[in-house]
C-alpha cells in the first residue's frame, strides 16, 4: 500500500524527533559566548512544529545550574505549539537549567532531555541568545532540513473575501509553496483593497522569508494578511507583495471557492 510522505511526518508529531546537522553552530549572550559545537542536533519535541537546537552539554560554555523554575508541560489541548509558543512549554521529560554568564543570567532557558537516545543533549532557548550557523547569524528558528520553499509566478485568477467582502484580486498571482503548509498566493500591492484594512504592529521572524508586516480588517478581527518589505535573498521574489491567511479569509481559485484548510494559523 502506498504511503503518503506528509501523513508520514504529520503522525511523527507527537513524538520526540532529532536529525544531527553537520553545522558549527554557536550562540552568545550580551557579547558572551553561550556555546560552540560541531555536534549539534536539530530537535523537534512533541507537538513542536519546528526545530531548535540540542547540544552536547559538554559544548556549553556558558554556566548550567538547575533551575528553581518548574519545567512546564504543555497543556494536553493544545494540538501542536507554533514558534510563538513559549520554549518553557516543553513536551518531554527533562529538567529546566538556569544559564549563566558575566552579567546575564537566564532563569529556565535551558533544558536537559532526559531521552536515553539523547544523552548528554541540552535544549537552548532560541529566542533567547543570538545565534550563528558557521559565519551566518540566523533568526526565528534554525531551519528545517525537510521543509521547502518555492516561489512560482502564476497566472491563475485568485480572489479574496471576507465575509462578503472582497480584499484583493489578482490575475498574476505569485505563488509560494512551503512543505506542510497551503500554498500562499502573493498579491501586487495595487491589488489589494487598501481601504478595508489596518495595519497592525504585529511582526514576525520566519528563518526562510525574513521580518513579516501583518494588517486586519479594518471593521476589527485578527490579521489577515502581511506582507515581507525586504525578505532574504533567496525569497527576494515577494518583496513587496502581500498574501492573505487563507485559513481567515475565503480564497476562489479561477473561479472556484476553496475550503478553509486546517493548519496552526486557523
Amino acid at each position: 500500500m502506498a504511503t503518503r510522505i506528509s501523513h508520514l511526518l504529520n503522525q511523527a508529531l507527537p513524538t520526540l524527533r532529532y536529525e544531527p546537522t553537520s553545522k558549527r553552530v554557536r550562540a552568545s549572550l550580551g557579547g558572551q559566548p553561550v556555546l560552540d559545537t560541531t555536534h549539534a542536533v536539530l530537535i523537534w519535541e512533541p507537538r513542536r512544529t519546528v526545530p531548535i537546537y540540542a547540544v552536547p552539554e559538554t559544548d556549553v560554555l556558558a554556566d548550567l545550574a538547575e533551575s528553581r523554575a518548574e519545567a512546564m508541560r504543555a497543556p494536553d489541548e493544545a494540538m501542536v505549539l507554533t514558534p510563538d509558543d513559549a520554549f518553557a512549554l516543553h513536551t518531554s521529560d527533562g529538567t529546566a537549567l538556569d544559564v549563566q554568564v558575566p552579567g546575564h543570567a537566564l532563569e529556565a532557558a535551558a533544558f536537559r532531555l532526559a531521552d536515553p537516545d539523547l544523552p548528554g543533549m541540552v535544549l537552548l532557548d532560541f529566542r533567547a541568545f543570538d545565534w550563528l550557523e558557521e559565519d551566518q547569524p540566523i533568526h526565528a528558528h534554525p531551519r528545517d532540513p525537510f521543509c521547502r520553499i518555492d516561489i512560482i509566478p502564476s497566472s491563475r485568477a485568485v480572489r479574496v473575501e471576507l465575509e462578503g467582502m472582497v480584499l484583493a484580486e489578482s490575475a498574476h498571482p505569485v505563488v509560494l509553496f512551503e512543505t506542510l503548509l497551503p500554498p500562499r498566493y502573493y498579491l501586487r500591492s495595487a491589488e489589494v483593497r487598501w481601504d478595508v484594512l489596518v495595519a497592525t504592529e504585529t511582526s514576525s521572524m520566519c528563518p526562510y522569508k525574513g521580518t513579516a508586516n501583518y494588517w486586519a480588517p479594518a471593521s476589527g478581527g485578527r490579521n489577515v494578511a502581511w506582507s515581507y518589505a525586504k525578505p532574504l535573498p533567496e525569497s527576494a521574489a515577494i518583496a513587496g507583495l502581500v498574501a492573505f491567511y487563507h485559513e481567515r479569509t475565503d480564497l476562489l481559485v479561477d473561479g472556484h471557492r476553496l475550503g478553509r484548510p486546517d493548519s496552526p494559523f486557523r
